[in-house]
């Protein structure tokens, strides 16, 4: 099969290193991908936020399958024309992907789903935003409507941060995703991540990962799209987890079903857990990354057999196959990030780190330029490995973090702390 994955980050680079260990996989183009991805496939300079582009560019490759990995083409309905156009996709309709593309529609279906989440109200003008935080107090979760690249989410522990943060979206910082704002109740307890694929009827859950989302060990400082993950988490247990299935999960995709948005494609459910009851956080319509290089490294090869059959609706006649093993992930970013960082600086070492099933440094944020790997984005590189025990696979992580020489680069020392 010619394959095509669409993206350019660490999660797409790591559904590239899945799909390519496939033996149905003849031909693998990423676009636009990244350097790590040009040494596995193909890559191709389109937009892949227009559909049209992404249709023409199919059929004259004669590609038989899509997989699209980030949710901006998800949201702006390219999984809907490449079906038009006849192929099989992996990946939601535009209408089905508000589930993240839209964080007041997220609420409205749990809400007729009786999905378990936060409390919350919604706003379109500061004023009222304001005066419904001073009378809840804090901390209160502030969180912009639309997409703004995993960064448009507030945990305010104080009420000043909170009313900065309604001026902020208001404002203008996330663009049109702030018109809108959704304030919610803090929940506290213990969050975890919980994948399922859906092809419009079954739900296969395919893996349990914990993300760590500040800047800073000890999960301080500001969030991030993720300093690092590892899967599986020990906090979502069997029985846990079927009470999301049961609670939560299952009745949002029949709500979803019975307004006539049937979903198909991956479902990422973030999880707030106490007292062993989950809570939904948020959804999102793709995998996460970075936890989809840990859900990648433990699944390999058979990561497509089971997204082939999500998108020609056959998960009911197929099986999940789990080693016994853990995975681990640690992100290197740009000095700087989350705030501002330079770009351009050059990455040594990675020629000699070892690439098989249990390590891999998948790139998030680099390209080649005159035979030399330099970073160009914030997360940089996604330092991958398995072990049997999440120890093992830390210290193998962790070794290959050091071998690399990038001066201009940082990483948190303790990815895997809640578990260990």
């Amino acid at each position: 099969m010619n394959i095509l994955v669409l993206g350019s980050g660490g999660r797409e680079h790591s559904l590239a290193w899945a799909i390519k260990q496939n033996p149905k996989c003849d031909r693998l183009i990423c676009a636009p991908g990244n350097a790590g991805m040009a040494e596995i496939a193909e890559c191709a300079s389109i937009d892949i936020n227009d559909g049209d582009v992404v249709a023409t560019f199919a059929a004259e490759n004669a590609i038989d399958f899509v997989v699209i990995g980030p949710e901006a083409p998800l949201a702006a309905g390219v999984a809907d024309r490449l079906r038009d156009a006849g192929l099989s996709v992996f990946g939601p309709s535009a209408a089905a992907a508000r589930l993240e593309a839209s964080k007041s529609f997220t609420k409205a279906i749990c809400d007729a789903a009786n999905a378990p989440t936060a409390a919350y109200e919604r706003f379109t003008d500061p004023a009222p935003a304001k005066d419904y935080i001073r009378a809840q107090g804090a901390p209160i979760v502030v969180k912009a409507d639309g997409l703004a690249a995993g960064k448009g989410v507030i945990v305010a522990m104080t009420e000043a941060e909170a009313l900065d943060a309604i001026d902020d979206m208001f404002g203008g910082e996330f663009g049109t995703a702030g018109a809108e704002v959704v304030i919610e109740e803090f929940m506290d307890g213990e969050e975890a991540s919980f994948f399922v694929l859906v092809d419009g009827e079954t739900v296969l859950p395919i893996g349990t990962a914990q993300d760590h989302k500040r800047v800073g060990d000890g999960d301080t400082g500001p969030n991030t799209g993720g300093m690092g993950a590892y899967s599986p988490a020990p906090v979502l247990t069997d029985e846990i987890a079927q009470k999301a299935l049961d609670e939560i999960i299952r009745p949002t995709m029949a709500e979803m079903a019975r307004q006539g948005m049937p979903y198909q494609g991956v479902l990422y459910a973030g999880l707030m857990i106490k007292d062993g009851q989950p809570r939904l956080v948020e959804y999102n319509v793709r995998f996460g990354d970075p936890e989809c290089q840990v859900l990648m490294m433990r699944l390999g090869g058979q990561a497509f057999d089971l997204i082939q059959a999500c998108a020609e609706g056959r998960l009911a006649d197929v099986a999940v196959k789990w080693a016994d093993d853990h995975a681990i992930t640690v992100v290197l970013a740009a000095n700087g990030y989350p705030g501002s960082y330079q770009k351009g600086s050059e990455i040594k070492g990675l020629n000699i780190l070892p690439e098989d099933s249990s390590n891999m440094a998948f790139h998030a944020g680099t390209t080649e330029v005159d035979g030399k790997i330099t970073a160009t984005g914030g997360r940089v590189l996604n330092v991958t490995a398995r072990g049997a025990s999440l120890q093992e696979a830390r210290d193998r992580a962790y070794a290959m973090v050091d071998a690399i020489d990038w001066p201009e680069g940082f990483c948190r020392r303790d990815i895997g702390w809640r578990a260990l």
